[in-house]
């Protein structure tokens, strides 16, 4: 049982961070809650930043976790605009950016991340931009819509995730869009050459140009604008505007101070958290994209950056807060949305774990699910424009059993035949 007079802080006003407040409201606690996070606006959802807002499809207001009148209503304390500037474990006590310090029974840090920065000459141009933030949203969407009246050029530096769905966002728009990526296919990292290959003719279908292979080293300009983006090869590529997709770190900063245990830098970084999302020091949790947890099913200590970690992540989190048995152990997911390709992807298949990929339908129409395997195993599983089959996906993955590639790949055999 919690008393009533303990007190609950959350470091972090994203999505983990609110949905684990919810949960600590919903599971009967009866306590002070009190979320802090940095940024003016309430807690808000970051998919929609690279999407539907972004496209101009989506208003405003639709990003919101919640109203902002919720968290009153839920008697949860909000301290906006308010970075924490130290956390001392021994006294239990945060310290806000003006001075305030607030007392915690125990704490839970969603700090998120934030993108990694080019670091060439000429990013302090004011046409360089970052997407993280819903400022940066606001910013970035009048850009794109400049952009695509002028005919102007955009060149983005990274073909992940973020930098695809924003050239989709801007040819939109109407936008002239260069991807620069140092590899030799778009999320080379994430789902490997084999299906990364698909991505590049998908863009390149609505008019995206790719240089691969190449990095940038200069943005040019003149009168503090843009004029262009020069890579490691020689090239010049026109620019009006450039976007820096080159990844994301985790926010640890407060946590290393306090001293609290890292995971690897080399295999992510993050706070390293136990199965119920429980730091080093017993009363600290850490949930979202800065917690680096032990996956019970996956055996691996993994860092997943995406909606659906903070969505349940935050909640297993404050469940564990109020002791108790938790063990987060969901199946890594996210969804993508580029023009006409929706997808979903489950699993965990980094570069050099699996030995085959296998694709059920019909690549070429876009319409088709991809297995990565090791050992005829299903580590992980992409559905794109094929739907109703994530549930299925993700229980070939926690089986761990044997398939038969062909099987897997036959799309006349029932995926739910193989379970």
């Amino acid at each position: 049982m919690v008393d009533a007079d303990q007190t609950f802080v959350i470091v972090g006003a994203g999505l983990a961070g609110a949905k684990a407040a919810e949960t600590l409201r919903a599971e009967g606690f009866t306590g002070r809650v009190i979320l802090i996070g940095d940024e003016r606006d309430h807690p808000y959802e970051r998919p929609p930043l690279s999407k539907g807002y972004l496209e101009g499809k989506a208003e405003r207001d639709s990003v919101f976790t919640h109203e902002r009148s919720w968290y009153a209503g839920a008697d949860i304390e909000l301290h906006l605009g308010q970075p924490v500037t130290a956390l001392d474990r021994y006294a239990k006590t945060v310290q806000l950016g003006d001075g305030t310090v607030i007392r915690y029974d125990k704490l839970l840090l969603a700090t998120g991340s934030e993108p990694r920065r080019l670091d060439v000459p000429g990013t302090d141009l004011a046409g360089v931009h970052h997407l993280r933030r819903l400022a940066h949203a606001d910013r970035l969407r009048n850009v794109l819509a400049a952009l695509g009246r002028d005919n102007g050029h955009l060149v983005i530096a990274g073909a992940g995730w973020i930098g695809l769905e924003v050239a989709a966002a801007a040819r939109g728009y109407g936008a002239e869009v260069t991807v620069v990526e140092a590899e030799p296919t778009p999320l080379h990292q994430v789902i490997g050459p084999e299906v990364g290959q698909i991505f590049t003719e998908l863009h390149a279908s609505h008019g995206v140009r790719f240089h691969f292979g190449a990095r940038l080293t200069e943005i040019t300009g003149q009168d503090g604008m843009v004029l262009a983006a020069r890579t490691d090869d020689g090239e010049e590529h026109p620019a009006h505007d450039v976007l820096a997709a080159i990844g994301a770190a985790p926010r640890t900063a407060l946590a290393e101070a306090a001293g609290l245990e890292m995971a690897d830098r080399a295999r992510g970084g993050g706070i390293a958290v136990d199965a119920s999302l429980r730091t080093s020091d017993p009363h600290i949790h850490a949930a979202g994209d800065v917690a680096a947890a032990a996956h019970p099913l996956l055996g691996a200590r993994l860092r997943v950056e995406h909606w659906a970690n903070a969505l349940n992540g935050g909640p297993a989190a404050a469940r564990a807060m109020l002791g108790q048995d938790v063990t987060y152990d969901r199946v890594p997911y996210f969804f993508s949305d580029q023009y006409d390709l929706g997808l979903e992807y489950s699993g965990w298949a980094p570069p050099g774990s699996y030995d085959e990929v296998i694709i059920r339908g019909d690549a070429g129409k876009r319409e088709f699910i991809a297995f990565w395997l090791k050992d005829r195993r299903v580590l992980a599983g992409m559905n794109v424009n094929v739907w109703d089959v994530t549930e299925t996906i993700q229980e070939l993955i926690r089986g761990r059993r044997q398939h038969d590639p062909e099987a897997l790949g036959d799309p006349s055999v029932p995926l739910d035949s193989l379970l």
